[in-house]
């Protein structure tokens, strides 16, 4: 085996571990969610289409290029793979992107605001660059889309005049957040998880 092939494998088993992990937790139900993670040379592993994220191995997992092609034509990668390539593609060190469907996920984002604003909690901490709870993070609300390019570019022109974004959600669909490191995407995705769970209590859902 070549280098990459071992950075393949090893990739692939933690992205099935975090399947595991994320659908014990009921962040993932059904077939929803899918999960990607960039190569060193570039190539990006991400979930086959359609897969139950608890029970993957790691032949569901697949190698994509950076833009987006599947590398395996027997394979069908994520129909939301376009909205990873975009990620990977404007941040650079970016080196993970999770989308989970959970139900606070999927509750807050249909509040009918555009956006959610989580300030002073001390768990804003966990984000990267973040260093007191006197802070303020925006999660911003895309209005859902079966047509990728279209949302992907709705969620371009946001950045372009918001680049400190660390999460972003769909409406009734679920929530996208990204990381240097899987291991960092995780954390991210479990503060937000957490303070999800406090705003939505705090609104009496």
């Amino acid at each position: 085996m070549d280098s990459h092939h071992y950075a393949l494998q090893d990739m692939a088993g933690q992205l099935v571990a975090a399947g595991r992990g994320l659908y014990a937790r009921g962040w993932v139900p059904a077939t929803s969610g899918n999960f990607s993670a960039r190569l060193d040379d570039g190539r990006i592993a991400i979930t086959v289409s359609g897969r139950h994220k608890g029970e993957l191995d790691d032949e569901d997992i697949m190698l994509i290029d950076a833009d987006g092609d599947a590398l395996d034509t027997s394979k069908r990668p994520s129909a939301e793979t376009l909205l990873h390539v975009r990620l990977y593609r404007r941040f650079p060190d970016v080196a993970a992107v999770l989308h989970t469907h959970s139900v606070n996920d999927t509750l807050i984002s249909r509040s009918g605001r555009d956006r959610l604003v989580l300030d002073d909690y001390e768990l804003l901490k966990a984000f990267r660059g973040v260093d007191t709870h006197e802070a303020r993070i925006t999660v911003p609300i895309f209005a859902n889309d079966q047509d990728m390019a279209r949302l992907a570019d709705r969620v371009d022109t946001y950045i372009d005049a918001q680049p400190d974004l660390h999460a972003y959600l769909i409406a009734g669909h679920g929530l996208y957040t990204w990381g240097t490191s899987l291991e960092e995407a995780l954390r991210h995705l479990e503060a937000l998880e957490f303070l999800f769970e406090c705003e939505m209590r705090m609104q009496g859902r």
